[in-house]
C-alpha cells in the first residue's frame, strides 16, 4: 500500500459515548424495492485486460514488493501483504473478490457452495471440482478442511493464530455422500461462512501444532494453485513462483513470477533499468512516467522529492532516466481501503462526545478527497461508511447520522461543552505538563525548536510576533507557552506553517481571535504523523485538517514520530489524540470489523482490552447490531444491521472516513491482464506479456473477461 497510511488488517473501539445535544438522527435505510445503496466502485479495475490467446505463453514477470514476508502462513500474526499475494497465487480459495468487492465462488475449486440446512443446524455443502489435487497428486478434501478448522477454532493454544473468527463457530466437518462433497456443520449461524477456507492449506501444514507454526513459514512444500513456491530467497530478498506441473485450470501464461524486494524510493530507477515490469509507486512517480509518454518536447522531466535536496544531480539523474521509462504506463484504481482520522476518546477533550462531534463537523471531508485523488485523476468522492466501501454489498452513506461540515455548529458544540474563546489560561511552567489532550512527546525539547515541527515547520497556531521576533523573544516573553503542553494566547489564524501575512498587517480584532480555553487550559490536541518519506501525503492531509479545526478555535500540535514506532508505540498505545491511517475494507464486516469497533472491556489484570479499536470509541448497541448480523442468514437483514452499526459509528464520532487510498501500478506497456485491480482478486495463471503485433481488449480496462485456451 502506498503510504497515506500505517494500517494493520482489522480494528476495534472503546469508550462509550452519550447523545448530550439530543438524539442524533439516523438516516432511514434503503428498504425492499429501493435502489441498493451499495452502488458501484467508484473507480474500477485498471488492468490491460487481453483475451489469452493474444498473450505469450511464457516469460518471467518481476514484481515489486515491499518485502520477502517472515512467514507463508496467512494465519500468523506476522503476514504480509506479500503473505497474501504468494497465498492467491499458490493456494485454494474457495471465494474470491470480483471487481465490485464481492464474494464469488471459485471456478477452479468450487462446482457450488451454499447453505443447505438451517435448522436445527446451519450446514454449508461444498463441492469441489473433481480435478482439484494437491501438487502432490493428493486430492483435495475434507480431511484438508478439518484440519483447518481444528487448527482455528482457538482450542488447542499450542497453534499460533492470529484469528480464528468463524472458525470456532463450526461443530464438525465430514465428507459428503463422495470424496468431492464436504459438509461443514456450525454449533452457531453464521452469515461470513464465504470467508472461510480463503486460502486453504493443507493438512500438511495445519495438522500438528509444529507444522502450522514452522513448516509454512519459510516454504510450502504442497500447494494447489496455478503457480508453486520454486524458491524463497532471504539473501536475494526474493520469491520465485513457477508454473504449477499439475494445475488442472487454466493454465498460467508466465513462466515464473518473481516478487522482489525493492524499496518505494528506488522504484523508479528499477523500472528505468528495466530490472522489474510491475511496482505500486508515489504519485511523483506517476507523474514522471505519465509526461515520460509524451511526445518529445512538450513537458521537462518530473523531479522526484531527492532533487528538493540536491536539484541539479537530481535533475540530470531522472532526464537520463526518462527515456527508460516511456516503455511503461499509470495503470490506477482505488485501493480496497480508506484513510481516516481517529480521534482518541479515551481521555483529554476528545473523551467529550461532543468535542469529537465538534472535530468531525469542523472537516471538509470533500476538499480533503479533492486534494489528494484529483490530481490523479481519480474520483474525488468522501467514504460514506466504516464498514465497506461504495459497490461492495454493506455500503451505504451513512455520513448523514454525524452531518457534514457545519462552522458554527462545531462551534456550538464546543461551547456546549463548556470550551470558551478567549477565556482564561494558566501559564504551565512544570516541566513535562502537557497540553489539553496532548501526551507529551515534545516535552523538555528545546525552546528554540518549540514551535516547529519536525521538518522546521511552524505547528499551526503559533503566534506571528512570536515566529518575527525568533528565539530570544520566545525564551524571555512570559506571555509565551512552550509547545511541551503549552500554547500562544494569541493564535495565527488561517493559512498555511511557514505562510504569513505581510510586516505590518493588521491582527483580527474581537474574541473570535481568541484560542479556546476550559479551566484555564487551551483546546490543542496532539496530533501524531509519521514522518517516512513515502508520508507526505498524510502530512499534507494533515495540515490541511489543522486549518480545518483551528477555523472553529481547536489547535493541533504536530508531532512526526518514525515509521517504526508510529503504530506500536502511539496509536496502539493510545499516545495521540489525532492520527491519521488507513483501514481495509472486507467483504465481511460483520466478522472483520466487529475488533475495530467493539466496546473495549476491562481485562483480568485492570488493563482495557482494546482488541483493534485504537480510538478507544465504542458502545453496547454497536456491539448488539454486529452480534447480529454475523448471525444472520438473510443476507438482506444482515446487511441492514450492518449498516445500522455505522450509522451508530458516525454518531460516536471515534473516527471520521476521508478517502479510499489511491491504487498507482507503474506496469510495462505489453504486460497486460495485471496491474490496478481494485477491488477485485488477481486471477494470476491469466497475467502475461502480449504476442508481438497482438492489441489488448478493446474497451474499458477490465470490462474485458479473459478467454480462449
Amino acid at each position: 500500500m502506498s503510504q497515506h497510511g500505517v494500517g494493520p488488517r482489522a480494528v476495534s473501539r472503546s469508550v462509550a459515548f452519550l447523545l448530550t445535544a439530543g438524539v442524533l438522527a439516523v438516516p432511514a435505510l434503503a428498504g425492499c424495492g429501493s435502489e441498493d445503496p451499495a452502488g458501484k466502485p467508484l473507480a474500477g479495475q485498471d488492468i490491460q485486460p487481453a483475451p489469452r490467446d493474444r498473450i505469450t505463453d511464457g516469460g518471467t514477470l518481476r514484481w515489486a514488493v515491499d518485502s520477502v514476508p517472515d512467514t507463508l502462513n496467512t494465519f500468523q500474526s506476522d503476514a504480509d501483504a506479500t503473505t497474501t499475494r504468494v497465498a492467491q497465487a499458490v493456494l485454494p480459495s474457495m471465494f474470491r473478490m470480483n471487481a465490485d468487492g464481492r464474494p464469488e465462488a471459485n471456478p477452479a475449486y468450487l462446482e457450488s457452495a451454499k447453505v443447505v440446512e438451517t435448522e436445527p443446524k446451519q450446514v454449508v455443502l461444498y463441492k469441489l471440482d473433481q480435478q482439484a489435487v494437491w501438487s502432490d497428486g493428493r486430492e483435495i478434501g475434507a480431511a484438508d478442511f478439518a484440519a483447518q478448522w481444528r487448527a482455528l477454532a482457538g482450542k488447542d493454544t499450542a497453534y499460533w493464530t492470529a484469528r480464528n473468527a468463524g472458525y470456532d463457530r463450526i461443530q464438525k466437518i465430514e465428507r459428503g455422500d463422495n470424496a468431492l462433497e464436504v459438509r461443514v456443520t456450525f454449533s452457531r449461524p453464521y452469515a461470513d461462512w464465504r470467508s472461510l477456507f480463503s486460502p486453504l492449506y493443507p493438512k500438511d501444514v495445519m495438522g500438528t501444532p509444529d507444522s502450522f507454526n514452522d513448516g509454512a513459514r519459510k516454504k510450502l512444500k504442497v500447494t494447489a494453485g496455478p503457480f508453486l513456491v520454486k524458491k524463497l530467497s532471504r539473501k536475494d530478498e526474493q520469491i520465485t513462483l513457477t508454473r504449477n506441473p499439475r494445475w488442472w485450470g487454466r493454465p498460467a501464461k508466465l513462466s515464473e513470477i518473481v516478487l522482489r524486494t525493492v524499496p518505494r524510493e528506488k522504484r523508479a530507477a528499477e523500472l528505468a533499468a528495466g530490472t522489474i515490469d510491475l511496482a505500486e509507486i508515489a504519485p511523483s512517480e506517476a507523474r514522471r512516467i505519465t509526461v515520460a509518454a509524451r511526445p518529445r518536447g512538450s513537458s521537462s522531466p518530473v523531479m522526484g522529492p531527492e532533487a528538493d535536496r540536491k536539484p541539479r544531480k537530481a535533475a540530470a539523474k531522472h532526464a537520463r532516466q526518462q527515456p527508460a521509462l516511456r516503455g511503461f504506463e499509470v495503470r490506477k484504481s482505488l485501493e480496497p481501503a480508506f484513510t481516516q482520522l481517529a480521534l482518541n476518546g479515551a481521555e483529554g477533550p476528545l473523551a467529550d462526545e461532543r468535542v469529537r462531534r465538534a472535530v468531525a463537523r469542523a472537516l471538509d471531508r470533500k476538499e480533503l478527497a479533492k486534494a489528494v485523488l484529483k490530481p490523479l485523476g481519480l474520483p474525488a468522492v468522501p467514504v460514506g461508511s466504516h464498514l465497506a466501501l461504495s459497490g461492495q454489498a454493506a455500503y451505504a452513506d451513512n455520513s448523514g447520522a454525524l452531518g457534514g461540515q457545519d462552522t458554527k455548529e462545531a462551534q456550538a458544540l464546543l461551547a456546549d461543552a463548556g470550551w470558551v474563546r478567549g477565556g482564561p489560561i494558566k501559564e504551565q511552567k512544570k516541566k513535562g505538563e502537557k497540553a489539553a489532550g496532548a501526551e507529551g512527546e515534545k516535552a523538555g525539547r528545546s525552546s528554540e525548536d518549540e514551535s516547529r515541527n519536525d521538518d522546521g515547520e511552524y505547528i499551526v497556531g503559533a503566534d506571528d510576533k512570536d515566529r518575527q521576533d525568533g528565539k530570544a523573544h520566545r525564551e524571555n516573553d512570559p506571555a509565551h507557552l512552550a509547545q511541551d503542553g503549552k500554547q500562544y494566547k494569541q493564535p495565527h489564524q488561517g493559512g498555511a506553517p511557514g505562510a504569513y501575512a505581510p510586516m505590518g498587517t493588521a491582527a483580527p480584532a474581537g474574541r473570535e481571535a481568541a484560542p479556546l480555553a476550559k479551566n484555564g487550559k487551551p483546546l490543542t490536541l496532539r496530533f501524531v504523523l509519521p514522518s517516512g518519506p513515502g508520508s507526505q501525503t498524510l502530512r499534507t492531509v494533515a495540515d490541511r485538517i489543522s486549518r480545518m479545526l483551528e477555523r472553529v478555535g481547536i489547535g493541533t500540535e504536530i508531532s512526526k514520530v518514525s515509521d517504526e514506532s508510529y503504530f506500536k508505540d502511539h496509536i496502539a498505545s493510545g499516545q495521540y489524540d489525532l492520527a491519521l491511517y488507513s483501514w481495509p475494507a472486507s467483504a465481511f464486516p460483520a466478522t472483520d470489523a466487529r475488533p475495530v469497533y467493539a466496546k473495549p472491556v476491562p481485562a483480568a489484570d485492570g488493563s482495557l482490552n482494546v482488541e483493534q479499536n485504537y480510538t478507544r470509541v465504542g458502545t453496547d448497541q454497536v456491539d448488539q447490531l454486529f452480534d447480529q448480523a454475523v448471525a444472520t442468514l438473510d443476507e438482506g437483514e444482515s446487511r441492514s444491521l450492518i449498516r445500522k452499526a455505522d450509522s451508530r459509528i458516525w454518531a460516536a464520532a471515534g473516527s471520521i472516513p476521508l478517502f479510499q487510498r489511491p491504487q498507482l501500478i507503474a506496469a510495462r506497456k505489453n504486460l497486460v491482464n495485471t496491474g490496478a485491480f481494485g477491488l477485485g482478486t488477481p486471477i494470476y495463471e491469466d497475467m502475461g506479456f502480449l504476442k508481438k503485433g497482438a492489441k489488448p481488449a478493446s474497451g474499458p480496462s477490465g470490462a474485458a473477461s479473459p478467454s480462449g485456451a
